[in-house]
């Protein structure tokens, strides 16, 4: 069935109109087009288009357009490629069995934006130009919206500091973009427990840092502990807290959640270390909605291993915009190897996973208005 929603169409389509579609002269056929998108891998295949727009201090946001996706012009001494002042985001537009084209809380993304934006001491985008720069291009490559269930359309939006200056303050030029790239599954293999390593000589972040912005440096910065993890048979790299070395915070580019025995859920807390997952948020509404309690709390590494080996914690999984939920089914580093309810998938985890996506696909009721629909 299609969700319902309160969130009027019209006026993200008014915010959309504000966007000069340019001409694509050299689209892909209909014919490459279907290719692509029959089962692209994630983040390799890239649509006709892109949205455009340009900061000036003084002057603000101008230049709303939808244009040719091309090589960005970028003069070598762009400050974002000497001092990695820049940030983005990650949404998905999903096909619905009407025909019916949808994002998924797209009014977060772009609250997260702006904080993001605020740390890197970057201009922030006003909510409605990040609302309509996303539905324009949307709009624009509704033909690239996969059909395949669980494929969408990933889309992300991004800025940087584009003023040609290398020396160190805030920016006086930024651009700011959208791309889309027709994406399936995360995990090419499918949803199965993935094994995680879990990092305690590198960090991805700190106190007062930028772990809560969503910015390239933080992801750059887990690299070594990912890699490190791939070198010892792990899938995806969690990563301690840099302070003590005691807490759990996320993995490189998703949180967690533990299942206790008794039903309740806990998830580390937002200290500024971790970013504040739009699908972390949702599935805490999602399970208080079911009746379980779901504690925000720092999660000590040891007695998370204690709590496994013990059977007082049941499952655990991840959750991330590209993975949506992920069951996790085995914590290793150097000094210890745990497996996670015997390395299956959790029922709890599963029914989660399955009713998030139905919301965001219009097969289930969607009872906080989280859907939006674009055309």
């Amino acid at each position: 069935m299609s969700t319902q929603t309160h969130h009027d169409p019209t006026h993200l389509n008014t915010l959309a109109d504000v966007f000069t579609v340019e001409p694509n002269q050299n689209p892909v056929s209909d014919a490459k087009r279907e290719e692509l998108i029959d089962k692209p891998a994630f983040g390799q295949v890239f649509s006709d288009n892109m949205t455009h727009m340009t900061w000036t201090k003084g002057e603000g946001w101008s230049d709303r357009r939808v244009e040719p996706y091309a090589p960005l012009k970028m003069d070598p001494a762009a400050s974002v490629l000497h001092y990695a002042q820049e940030c983005f985001e990650g949404l998905k537009a999903y096909h619905h069995a009407d025909g019916s084209v949808w994002l998924f809380r797209p009014d977060a993304n772009a609250a997260r934006f702006r904080n993001s934006a605020k740390r890197l001491y970057l201009p922030e985008l006003p909510v409605d130009d990040f609302l309509g720069s996303v539905a324009a291009l949307v709009r624009k490559e509704r033909d690239w919206v996969p059909t395949r269930r669980e494929y969408t359309l990933y889309i992300r939006p991004f800025v940087f500091a584009s003023e040609p200056f290398i020396g160190v303050r805030a920016t006086q030029e930024a651009d700011y973009c959208v791309i889309a790239s027709p994406s399936g599954p995360y995990f090419p293999g499918g949803v199965k427990p993935v094994n995680i390593w879990v990092e305690d000589t590198w960090f991805r972040t700190g106190p007062g840092g930028t772990g809560f912005a969503k910015c390239g440096g933080n992801y750059a910065a887990s690299l070594v502990g990912e890699y490190r993890g791939i070198e010892h048979g792990c899938e995806q790299v969690c990563f301690v807290d840099a302070a003590t070395k005691t807490y759990l915070e996320e993995l490189g580019g998703m949180n967690m959640f533990t299942v206790h025995k008794d039903g309740h859920l806990e998830t580390p807390s937002l200290t500024g270390n971790i970013l504040p997952g739009i699908t972390r948020n949702s599935i805490i509404k999602l399970a208080q909605d079911h009746g379980r309690d779901v504690v925000e709390t720092m999660i000590r590494l040891d007695a998370l291993l204690d709590d496994i080996r013990s059977g007082e914690v049941t499952e655990v999984f991840a959750c991330g915009t590209a993975a949506i939920i992920t069951p996790i089914g085995r914590f290793k580093s150097e000094k210890f190897d745990v497996t996670v309810n015997g390395g299956d998938s959790g029922d709890l985890t599963v029914a989660l996973r399955d009713e998030l996506l139905g919301i965001q696909l219009g097969e289930s009721e969607d009872p906080h208005d989280w859907m939006w629909k674009v055309c």
